[in-house]
């Protein structure tokens, strides 16, 4: 399914708990593990392009298919980066920061380390990056890219190229892109009765009766 424009501005509008509740009504597991977590700007919303690295003890080589996909990919996209979840080197930086904003990618999810924080922050406030650990160490010389556009695993979840990454301060979901508009609409639900559930708890003065109403009690 074609992620429209719409969508990304409806789930700018969810938050990722919601949307993991929606995904969880279907069966899914989709929040990504408690490690990986906002580094970097605000609220990220876009569809995946993958990179998968792996360790590697050869000459020193730059993570090209990451570089590759930087400069290729859509504006709007965001890159996800699959290194085992080794927090001890950092799959993005300064550098790779810049290339992203330049190319107006939405930003990147690393199941692994960042560095160039203070730089990112800096220079490129409006760059989204999540990531499992904040670390000076490059990944060169210690691994290498070995694909991109392949399905990766982020915090415990499949990533499959195309996916929704949705990421805020609750950390990051990842929705199937065939069912974008589905868990988008289930989640504005789940919102709009979470509302409804504290409108009656702050007016009746009682968290048992906000959540009787819909038989959570």
């Amino acid at each position: 399914m074609t992620i429209t424009p719409e969508i990304i501005a409806g789930y700018r509008a969810i938050t990722t708990p919601s949307i993991s509740d929606a995904l969880s009504v279907r069966g899914l597991h989709g929040y990504v593990h408690s490690r990986v977590q906002r580094q970097a700007g605000g609220k990220l919303v876009g569809p995946a392009v993958t990179v998968k690295e792996e360790p590697w003890d050869g000459d020193p080589v730059p993570p090209t298919h990451a570089l590759e996909a930087i400069d290729a990919s859509p504006a709007g996209s965001v890159i996800v980066i699959d290194n085992g979840g080794d927090e001890t080197v950092a799959c993005w930086g300064g550098l790779m920061a810049a290339g992203a904003t330049v190319n107006g990618l939405e930003g990147a999810v690393i199941d692994g380390g960042v560095r160039d924080v203070e730089e990112i922050n800096r220079d490129f406030a409006g760059l989204n990056v999540f990531a499992a650990a904040r670390i000076s160490a490059t990944t060169v010389g210690r691994y290498r890219t070995v694909s991109s556009g392949e399905p990766v695993t982020i915090g415990g979840v499949e990533v499959r190229q195309g996916d929704l990454m949705v990421g805020d301060l609750d950390g990051v979901v990842v929705v199937p892109q065939e069912i974008v508009a589905e868990v988008l609409e289930e989640a504005r639900l789940i919102e709009q009765r979470e509302r409804e559930q504290t409108a009656l708890i702050l007016s009746s003065g009682s968290l048992s009766e906000g959540l009787a109403k819909y038989n959570l009690v």
